[in-house]
């Protein structure tokens, strides 16, 4: 066992119950003596512990009813504060009713950290299309947790791992969609909350940006279009103008190999995949999902739900033991263990 822990725990959340959540996390606290923070799951107990019992885990699970028990319960149980499915749960069998439930352990989650009762939220990952089935109006984790706290700037997730940390200016929108919403206006919003968090969750004193191109080449002076000096050129002044270090924009072919990464903290992206493909290239199992701009610490495992292992054995929890670390830290960062 290592240091002495911190006395605010991590809630994690169980995340879609037909996906793989339930799984990776008992496999994570399988891990508990390497970790210096406990966390507990917001989730349905007793499914959890048919889980450990059909993936053959001699895992305890125990229902806890306050935060303020997990630290107790950590060492010998997973422990869980118990909010059950409305229906049983059969792994990679999506099952509408259970919406309710999933939606309830986020906003749970979200409720906890607002008030200083946990260190930080982890969310384990969630299928969009059954939830929206559920009446779920959200694009995703990132948009509702921004939601349920309340903050009026726009939410920005980072995908961040010891290899590259990406930020994408536009998020869960159609291609078209996205180069629609660029704006000058919006890519400097999402690099200052970029910056500021790179200097209160990361310890990084003097943040460096690199600005992506939107186009090939970075639209090659026009020749192959318009935005970069239309949009995006304008941002780099305003953040320069704000006293933040940001460059570009670069062509995004060549922003990502191995040279080119030790020049910068962080890359702001146009789009969803101009962000996420590299960092899924080079760290596809310890790369995290990190909410900025949120009053509380979030992550998430860079994966989804993996229906189709589900139940299996098969999945891994090397991402969500990312999550939980780095999680871990931040809030240590800020001050919130």
């Amino acid at each position: 066992m290592t240091a002495q822990r911190p006395l605010l725990p991590v809630a994690l959340t169980m995340g879609e119950p037909a996906g793989i959540g339930g799984e990776i996390t008992l496999k994570a606290w399988g891990q508990h003596t390497e970790m210096t923070t406990p966390f507990f799951v917001i989730g349905d107990a007793g499914h959890l512990q048919r889980l450990a019992g059909d993936l053959g885990l001699k895992i305890q699970v125990t229902a806890i009813d306050h935060a303020a028990e997990a630290a107790d319960v950590f060492n010998t149980a997973l422990p869980v504060l118990n909010q059950p499915l409305a229906s049983p749960s059969l792994a990679g069998k999506l099952n509408t009713d259970n919406g309710a439930a999933v939606m309830g352990w986020i906003e749970k989650a979200a409720g906890l950290a607002q008030a200083g009762k946990v260190s930080a939220v982890v969310t384990n990952p969630i299928h969009k299309k059954c939830l929206y089935d559920a009446g779920f109006t959200f694009p995703g984790h990132t948009e509702y947790l921004a939601a349920l706290s309340g903050i009026k700037t726009p939410p920005v997730m980072m995908l961040a791992s010891p290899k590259l940390r990406v930020v994408p200016v536009t998020i869960h929108v159609s291609l078209t969609a996205a180069i629609a919403a660029l704006s000058t206006e919006l890519i400097v919003t999402i690099a200052t909350i970029t910056a500021g968090a790179l200097k209160t969750d990361f310890g990084i004193k003097v943040p460096r940006l690199a600005i992506a191109g939107l186009n090939p080449h970075a639209g090659e002076g026009g020749a192959m279009g318009a935005e970069e000096a239309a949009i995006i050129t304008p941002a780099i002044a305003a953040l320069l103008a704000r006293g933040i270090d940001a460059t570009g924009p670069w062509p995004p072919d060549t922003l990502f190999h191995d040279a080119a990464r030790q020049g910068y903290d962080a890359a702001i992206c146009m789009y969803h995949d101009q962000a996420l493909i590299p960092i899924k290239t080079l760290d596809f199992d310890g790369a995290v999902n990190v909410t900025l701009g949120l009053p509380f610490v979030r992550t998430s495992p860079d994966h989804g739900t993996a229906l189709d292992i589900a139940g299996t054995g098969k999945a891994s929890a090397a991402s969500l033991l990312a999550a939980l670390e780095m999680a871990s830290n931040m809030a240590k960062q800020r001050g919130c263990t």
